[in-house]
């Protein structure tokens, strides 16, 4: 992989917390709605809402640069509507980024040759 790919990966790691952060609090707000007079659901609704398509634009950019196999490819789909998935994701995309930087090194050090 090349630093364009790892950074790819990264960006999508970068969204994929506070896009699960997002939906867990807009959980909180729609329970305190129904049982309070607080109603902050708008508000996280529309912060989830860009932070979820963010991670759909960054997700299909990663499966580009990457060539993820649709199994793959859907996995990060899936954690992204769980609650707490982007937690998941995130902790999958950094050992990922990680593997693809010191790759990308290595190959450019002579180390490992890619056919």
């Amino acid at each position: 992989m090349d630093l364009k790919t790892a950074s790819a990966l990264r960006r999508l790691r970068l969204v994929s917390a506070p896009e699960a952060v997002s939906f867990l609090l807009l959980l909180v707000c729609s329970v305190l709605k129904r049982t309070t007079d607080f109603n902050a659901v708008p508000v996280m609704g529309m912060v989830h809402g860009v932070l979820f398509v963010l991670y759909l634009i960054l997700w299909a950019f990663a499966w580009y640069r990457t060539k993820w196999s649709l199994k793959t490819a859907a996995l990060y789909f899936v954690l992204s509507v769980l609650p707490a998935g982007g937690f998941f994701a995130d902790r999958k995309l950094r050992r990922e980024s990680e593997d693809a930087v010191i790759a990308s090194h290595a190959q450019r050090e002579g180390v490992v040759k890619v056919s």
